[in-house]
């Protein structure tokens, strides 16, 4: 565990520019940060600083990407509905020269199983897909499916940005913030072994910033990307401004107290999902061999009759094996979301964290 003394910004520009001052020296910088924190504002001010009238230095990847695209449903003839491009933005500079489905195809591929093709007159794209060996056009993809286009279609401009494409020779600066959400652990690993097999690139002149609250995420960056600097953003409730903690160990040390937070948050807002049992799951397992025992029920709070201890280690067996969907995250039953409460509130209070990290008392964390 690194021992350095966290540094203190007393607002996201000064932090967004001192992450520009790391990159001088630096090609890669991993930042965690908890939901809420200001991630996808701190990328906005990073690339603000490097606008100058017209001209800009940053191509970044954030909830404001995927508003560049929208649907038109064809109200009148319900039938060719397609997703709309915003032509005006930096982002699509040039695009028609560029042969932008043979692009982009290699990387939805490993995703998908559907295609599209681009009208540049129109600034349409149509998508489509096999059915019955026939090919039926202007479908309305799934809102992950769609979110895993824009993904890709963005990893395709970084290649171009890499390859030196004309279009694209004013990006000095890659600024990628939560690209992944509500995946379960294979899929994580997937998207983020892919990114990370990119920007090892050696000829690539590119300094590039990623940001996220996905604890998996992260960590399969940091192993894959061993020479990044790899930071913790936080922004303490007890003080007014950010801390940047630097992590200069194989692991961050923050990962399991990070995937607690990330589980308290989504408990107190009521979006958990079935993989949460995976995170739980792996909490509790990490625990118990900290403390020298080899089965993680010994984290389950036991009671004079057990019951509780018996059955809420039966269900994070049972309920921590399933297989989930990329693109449609499965809700948890309404009573499985109690167990799944009752569980990590015992677990909190039996082991007590930084009050910083959970703000609220561990008795309310069942209330969204």
């Amino acid at each position: 565990m690194s021992n350095n003394t966290p540094k203190n910004f007393a607002d996201l520009p000064k932090l967004a520019a001192h992450l520009r001052q790391v990159l001088v020296d630096k090609k890669t910088v991993l930042l965690y940060a908890y939901n809420g924190t200001g991630k996808t504002r701190l990328s906005m001010d990073f690339k603000d600083i490097g606008k100058q009238g017209d001209a800009r230095d940053t191509l970044y990847f954030n909830a404001f990407t995927e508003d560049l695209f929208h649907w038109d449903n064809d109200l009148d003839g319900d039938s060719e509905r397609v997703l709309t491009i915003n032509s005006a933005s930096h982002f699509f500079a040039g695009l028609e020269s560029l042969e932008m489905e043979s692009r982009i195809r290699p990387f939805l591929h490993r995703y998908t199983d559907f295609d599209f093709s681009i009208d540049y007159e129109k600034w349409t794209i149509n998508f489509s897909r096999e059915v019955q060996g026939e090919t039926v056009d202007h479908i309305k993809v799934s809102r992950g499916e769609e979110n895993i286009f824009i993904w890709c279609f963005f990893l395709a401009i970084v290649q171009l940005a890499m390859d030196g494409a004309e279009a694209y020779q004013w990006v000095q600066y890659i600024y990628i913030d939560d690209p992944v959400s509500s995946l379960d652990e294979h899929n994580a690993i997937g998207v983020a072994n892919h990114l990370a097999q990119l920007l090892k690139r050696p000829d690539s002149r590119l300094k590039t910033v990623i940001s996220t609250h996905h604890t998996l995420f992260f960590n399969v960056l940091s192993n894959e990307l061993s020479r990044a600097r790899k930071y913790f953003v936080n922004r303490p409730a007890s003080r007014s401004g950010y801390t940047l903690q630097e992590e200069k160990g194989d692991t961050p040390f923050f990962h399991h107290v990070a995937a607690l937070a990330e589980l308290y948050q989504a408990a107190r807002e009521d979006r958990l999902f079935t993989h949460h049992f995976n995170m739980l799951r792996t909490i509790l397992e990490k625990t118990a061999s900290f403390h020298g025992y080899k089965d993680f029920s010994v984290c389950i709070k036991q009671r004079e009759d057990d019951l509780d201890g018996i059955l809420h280690t039966r269900l994070i067996n049972i309920l921590s094996h399933g297989k989930y969907s990329l693109f449609e995250p499965q809700q948890m039953l309404e009573e499985n979301k109690e167990y799944f409460r009752k569980i990590l509130h015992d677990f909190l209070n039996r082991y007590p964290f930084n009050p910083d990290l959970f703000p609220q008392a561990p008795e309310t964390v069942g209330t969204p």
